[in-house]
This record gives structure tokens, C-alpha cells and sequence, in this order.
């Protein structure tokens, strides 16, 4: 009976144990193929994106939730369909017509401070998301649109009138110095190499300035450079 019962917990042991490797092994293997996909945030996605994403998830999860099931009848679907992502992606930039059959168009729902109701119900639209989108681009009143257009993502895109649009520096013959993108640069004591090249600086640059400033790579919580040559230390606070 001991021996039945050693048995049935090494069994439940090596059942755990697979499940446990599978899911590693498919969690990484799924983050690889939505790398590949390319970078989207998910109210970003295309339908065709979206779409796919979301019977990647559900695939990949069945070897995970039965171990009886074959490892690669998880992963062999999803290299299809990313593999059909990827063609389908490719297609809608040579092929226009194929882009707005699987996107659809922008559409405009607002024009001059007029909402389109037509458009609205032809997107099924309320005017309560409408209105949420509108607040969270700073824009609270309609008679302030001259367009407002509905993107293939869902997403809105606003320009206001012109008499309502703040004023440019080139608006006000205002000259303001370029200084270039500000990039973390430094972070918790690591080097960051791509933001150095967004800087167009290299590490002997980000040395000089802290044997300058007396201190060592390993003390700065943050440092901030920007393209000519600006640039803020946040230090370390001082363990106790």
C-alpha cells in the first residue's frame, strides 16, 4: 500500500514538474512570437493583430492546462499564425485595397464642430465614448473641432480650429534652442548603451562627466543627458 501511495505522489510529482517546464518553456516561446509580431501597445492593434494575439494566448494555455496533450500542439499553431501574421502584415503594405478590407478607413465623425450622426451609427459609436476619448485629448467642447477622425485602431485624432490651437514658437517669431531628446542614460547604476545613442554620445563622454563630478557609475540612481550635452545625477540613496 506504501508503495502505491510513494508511487502516486512521484507520478503527481513529475505531472507538476512538466507542467511547470511547459509553462516556462511556452510563456518565453509566446513572448518571442508577439516580439516578432512587432511592438503595439493592445489599443494600438490592428483587427488582424488583435485577433491573433488573442488565439495565441488561448493556444499556447492548452498544453499548460492538460499535460497529456503534446508539447508541440501548442507551439506548432502558433508559429502558423504568427507566420500568418506576418504575411498578412506584409501584404496590407504592398496591397492598399487588402490593407482597408482587413483595417477599414479613418473616418470622420466630427467635422467644423458638427458630429456626423450618420458616421457615428455606422461605427456604433455612443456619444458617451465619444465624449471620453474627446476629454482625455483636452478637449471638452466640440465647437472647438474642425476634425475629429475615428482611426483603423479605435483610437481618435483631433485638430482643433485654428483660432483654438495654442500658438507655435514659429507662430510668435520665437527662437528656441534645439537641445535634442533628453534620454535616461544611467539607471541604478547601469549604463545604458541604447539611450547613449539616442544622446549621439558614447561612455567615455558619461565618464568625464562623473570623474568631473567626483562620483563612480555604481552611485547614480539616474543621470539624464540630452544632445548637447546638458545633464542631471540623481545619486543613490545611502544605505543604512
Amino acid at each position: 500500500m506504501n508503495n502505491v501511495q510513494n508511487f502516486a505522489k512521484l507520478i503527481r510529482g513529475d505531472i507538476m514538474l512538466i507542467s511547470i517546464i511547459r509553462t516556462i518553456v511556452l510563456y518565453a516561446f509566446v513572448i518571442f512570437a508577439i516580439r516578432i509580431m512587432g511592438k503595439r501597445q493592445i489599443s494600438d492593434m490592428q483587427p488582424s493583430e488583435l485577433v491573433a494575439t488573442l488565439i495565441i494566448s488561448n493556444i499556447a494555455s492548452l498544453p499548460m492546462q492538460n499535460t497529456s496533450q503534446p508539447f508541440f500542439s501548442g507551439v506548432i499553431p502558433v508559429v502558423i499564425l504568427v507566420a500568418l501574421e506576418i504575411i498578412t502584415s506584409a501584404f496590407m503594405l504592398k496591397n492598399s485595397k487588402f490593407r482597408r478590407l482587413v483595417c477599414g478607413n479613418p473616418i470622420v465623425v466630427i467635422r467644423d464642430g458638427v458630429i456626423l450622426q450618420n458616421q457615428m451609427r455606422r461605427l456604433r459609436l455612443s456619444n458617451e465614448d465619444l465624449f471620453t476619448q474627446l476629454r482625455q485629448q483636452d478637449v471638452f467642447n466640440i465647437e472647438d473641432i474642425q476634425y475629429c477622425i475615428v482611426e483603423t485602431n479605435g483610437s481618435i485624432s483631433v485638430l482643433k480650429k485654428p483660432e483654438k490651437r495654442q500658438p507655435t514658437a514659429e507662430n510668435l517669431n520665437i527662437q528656441i534652442q534645439d537641445k535634442k531628446i533628453q534620454a535616461v542614460v544611467i539607471n541604478d547604476g547601469e549604463i545604458l548603451d541604447n539611450s547613449l545613442d539616442l544622446c549621439q554620445k558614447d561612455e567615455n563622454y558619461i565618464y568625464k562627466i562623473l570623474k568631473k563630478e567626483k562620483k563612480k557609475v555604481s552611485d547614480i540612481f539616474i543621470m539624464t543627458l540630452d544632445g548637447i550635452g546638458n545633464y542631471n545625477i540623481i545619486l543613490k540613496d545611502k544605505q543604512n
